[in-house]
């Protein structure tokens, strides 16, 4: 059938803001009404990365000049990202490491000029010990006497060291390691060619992470055939370190944890925790600290906000930047999530010196620099390893444990403390497989959820780009006013073309 000029000019003229919405186009929208109020709970890296996209994607449409309010329970920004200071020097005691393909955060670092910070060499020292409570049975080898190529050829012996006890599973595990972030990668594709997601689920999907979630990290690497002794060793002490678990954790999580092990591996000089500060600064944000939000009412056209200084906000967007599992926000009308725990690592710093007698040995040069452990209830720790030397008989480190650490655990590890630090980190959630994921929209309006997709991976990188897919999903979903009543409802995850 042939249609005149005219009809097909009406037809794209109707079409038209639903292809640019959908494309990612944000560019006309709501005319004549005043900007929003976007209220966000939480200051940590998924806050502050909602409130930079949405400055950065809103211009021109119906958001521009969005009235954003920040909410912070505590007394400085950041979130997880904190540090510690242990004898004058600066440690991270949250999320510590940044992986060279976290597109995000490297673009953060550049735009706002702050600076790199790479491991010094004693956090690059290649002496890694594996301990099963009672001996190291892996222990490969450092270098402590520098001459020219002496760690490159430290380098091959520790690879050939490791070839000859776990084999091609070495090349297996690296193969599932890129093949995971090449799929990861997917996230950072153009806003025309990358739909917006109003689900985990779907996000998962459309870059090919999906099935990661349904099988546990063990039986994904069987799957990938590797040896057991790899997995049991080298693969659980990873795991442990990254997120205080064992192999039996999701298998995307347990693929993050992996690809968070290798080389280049860096972070913000001074701390991460400037990367919220900066992304707030930059972002026209109107901070509240000290500011614990205890209830969010929706009153039909807003969301009311309530904290517990008595202090009331009305917002027409909320957005829920911290996990919902340990705070006591009450919701009207009730939400529904599935349940889930936080796994909590315990951060010991210690200033002193470790006790070589604990593991065996007569010198504290013979301990390697950094101690995995396998998985055993009776080991009382994840990992110790050192993050300063200043002498050979003054040093700091860092210890992760399940539980708190006590003096007495640590007057058994350590021959010498002259200063102890202790954080509590409510750092990552209980990973599980198959993994149950919470909405990224809470209700049938604008109340949405950052910290969904942490079931998926917890890090600072996956944060932002939840951030980042929040910020859209508001954007299309504001400019097209969509309904409330579900049977009106509109999906942008499933495809954002359904309109056509």
């Amino acid at each position: 059938m042939n249609h005149s000029p005219i009809a097909i000019s009406l037809l794209l003229a109707l079409f038209s803001p639903v292809l640019l919405l959908c494309s990612g186009d944000f560019t006309g929208g709501v005319e004549d009404e005043s900007p929003p109020t976007v209220c966000i709970v939480g200051s940590g890296i998924g806050g502050s990365s909602v409130a930079h996209f949405l400055r950065n994607y809103s211009v021109s449409t119906g958001l521009d000049g969005a009235k954003i309010l920040m909410f912070e329970r505590h007394e400085i920004v950041g979130g997880r990202m904190r540090t510690v200071t242990v004898a004058g020097d600066t440690f991270e005691a949250g999320g510590s490491i940044l992986h060279p393909k976290n597109y995000h955060v490297k673009d953060f670092v550049e735009r706002f000029n702050l600076t790199v910070r790479l491991p010094t060499p004693i956090e690059e020292s290649s002496a890694i010990g594996i301990w099963d409570g009672k001996r190291f049975i892996v222990k490969t080898f450092g270098s402590r006497i520098k001459f020219p190529f002496s760690d490159t050829i430290i380098s091959w012996v520790n690879d050939l060291y490791l070839f000859l006890r776990y084999g091609f599973s070495l090349l297996r595990m690296s193969s599932f390691i890129e093949n995971t972030v090449d799929n990861f990668l997917k996230y950072y594709k153009s806003l025309e060619s990358r739909p917006i997601f109003d689900n985990v689920e779907g996000m998962l999907k459309w870059s090919g992470l999906y099935n990661l979630t349904k099988l546990t990290l063990q039986e994904k690497l069987s799957e990938a055939q590797l040896s057991p002794s790899l997995v049991n060793e080298l693969v659980t002490v990873i795991t442990r370190i990254n997120y205080g678990q064992s192999v039996l954790i999701s298998g995307l999580a347990g693929a993050v944890s992996l690809a968070g092990s290798g080389g280049g591996l860096w972070s913000v000089e001074g701390g991460n925790w400037q990367m919220a500060v900066k992304l707030i600064n930059h972002s026209d944000v109107t901070l509240h600290l000290n500011e614990r939000i205890e209830s969010i009412s929706h009153l039909g056209n807003y969301y009311e906000l309530n904290s517990t200084k008595g202090n009331s906000f009305k917002c027409d967007v909320t957005v829920v930047a911290t996990p919902l599992d340990e705070v006591e926000i009450q919701f009207s009308p009730a939400i529904s999530i599935p349940k889930r725990e936080l796994q909590h690592t315990h951060a010991t710093f210690v200033r002193g010196l470790l006790n070589p007698g604990y593991f065996g040995m007569k010198s504290v040069s013979d301990v390697p620099v950094l101690v995995g452990t396998v998985e055993d209830p009776l080991i009382p720790f994840s990992c110790i390893s050192i993050l300063r030397k200043y002498s050979d008989t003054d040093m700091t480190y860092k210890i992760f444990t399940r539980q708190p650490a006590s003096d007495s655990l640590l007057d058994e590890l350590f021959s010498t403390r002259t200063e102890t630090v202790r954080i509590d980190w409510g750092a990552y959630p209980k990973y599980h497989a198959p993994e149950v994921f919470a909405p990224f929209i809470l209700d049938d309006d604008h109340l949405y959820y950052v910290n969904a997709f942490e079931n998926a991976a917890s890090t600072m990188e996956t944060s932002a780009v939840a951030g980042e897919n929040i910020a859209r999903l508001i954007i299309a979903r504001y400019m097209t006013k969509e309904p409330s009543s579900p049977s009106e409802k509109r999906s942008c995850s499933s495809g954002l073309h359904s309109d056509l």
